[in-house]
């Protein structure tokens, strides 16, 4: 089967939604010096690491940012987190919004969606077969 490999997020301002998935989720985001312009790695695990996952690229946005309101057109990372109340909690801190409230996946897990502060969309998906 053919499987994602690597995702990127764009970001009018790169600085703050380094700042924003740094505080929220931990990564380690390092810029890469390319004559391409400026870009980022987004390491979501430790190098090496035998965890499931995998990891991306920030880099600035080539046209307007989100302004709210709008469906989802794109394709949505969902990122697998221990507790879904405590995550929403930690992107509200840091500056993100809910676009919509956690849901039970019945047996299976919990489930919301966020957008990070360039209002950008993404899940969190904690497995938890009592979600009901």
């Amino acid at each position: 089967m053919n499987r994602v490999v690597h995702f990127e997020i764009y970001a009018s301002d790169p600085e703050k939604l380094i700042a924003f998935y740094t505080a929220v989720f931990g990564w380690e985001i390092k810029k890469w010096e390319n004559p391409a312009g400026d870009y980022w790695f987004v390491m979501t695990g430790p190098q090496g690491s035998t965890e499931g996952g995998i990891s991306g690229g920030l880099m600035r946005r080539k046209g307007t940012a989100p302004q709210g309101g709008e469906p989802v057109n794109s394709f949505v990372c969902t990122i697998g987190v221990s507790n879904v109340d405590e995550y929403i909690q930690k992107a509200l801190d840091a500056g993100g919004t809910v676009a919509s409230p956690k849901v039970a996946i019945p047996g299976m897990a919990w489930l919301a969606y966020l957008k990070d502060t360039d209002g950008n969309i993404f899940g969190i998906f904690e497995e938890n077969k009592n979600a009901k």
